[in-house]
């Protein structure tokens, strides 16, 4: 009969391989989906750009290449997932109060009677504006 220590380290052995095992199965999968994204990159590549652009085919090699290239400018698509909009928001909240912008921020609310004063007043106070510049002018 088997005491509690050995059967607590057998279940901890047990627990240790599963996890080595489950994290070896995800190394294989990522290695597998960057072949595969390469590869998929490259018949994509060499389907398309050819024809449309006159660019040369390009190897396996090259494609990953540029799949890495992009990857490095555009970003690995970290997503934005809602963990990210709360942090985005809190450090909004951090900053917003050393706003350099704020004093030069308009109240668009006014704008609304835009359309209406140049109808009723703006036209006409153009006119005469115009009127005074070419007396200006023509003087």
């Amino acid at each position: 009969m088997k005491s509690n220590l050995e059967k607590t380290m057998e279940k901890s052995a047990q627990y240790y391989v599963y996890k080595a095992f489950k994290i070896l199965m995800y190394i294989l999968l990522g290695i597998i989906i960057v072949f595969l994204v390469g590869y998929i990159v490259m018949r994509l590549w060499n389907w398309l750009m050819p024809d449309i652009f006159g660019l040369p085919q390009i190897d396996y090699w090259k494609a990953l290449g540029i799949l890495l290239l992009s990857k490095i400018i555009f970003g690995f698509g970290g997503g934005d997932g809602p963990s990210n909009k709360k942090k985005k928001k809190d450090k909004h909240k951090r900053f917003s109060k050393f706003d350099p912008c704020k004093p030069m921020r308009t109240d668009f609310s006014k704008w609304k009677h835009y359309d209406e004063f140049w109808k009723n007043e703006g036209e006409q106070a153009y006119k005469e504006y115009v009127a005074r510049n070419e007396s200006i002018n023509n003087g």
